[in-house]
């Protein structure tokens, strides 16, 4: 579904809590960032938008992702492959960082 017509009624999802003090958008862009730690591994970018989260890969194709609970099915559909985020290969490349 496009943009638009996703940003009207997503359900809550626990991933989506508030932390006090913290704008949602703010605390959105914060997640983004730190999933795009590991994502950038697998050559896919994740971005906050609109109370949502746009999923991008390199070759330009992007999906809508209502809350982080859908972040890990979205990426291996658009990566074309696993993408584990605990895999001991992308945790040293982290640790290597």
């Amino acid at each position: 579904m496009c943009g638009l017509c996703g940003a009207f009624g997503a359900p809550d999802h626990w991933s989506d809590g508030v932390a006090r003090g913290i704008p949602p958008e703010a605390e959105r862009r914060a997640r983004a960032s730190a999933a795009n730690r590991v994502l950038g591994l697998y050559g896919l970018r994740l971005a906050a938008w609109g109370g949502r989260y746009t999923l991008s890969g390199r070759t330009g194709r992007s999906a809508v992702i209502d809350h982080l609970g859908a972040l890990w099915p979205a990426a291996e559909r658009l990566a074309g492959r696993p993408c584990d985020p605990l895999d001991p290969a992308i945790l040293d490349a982290l640790e290597a960082r």
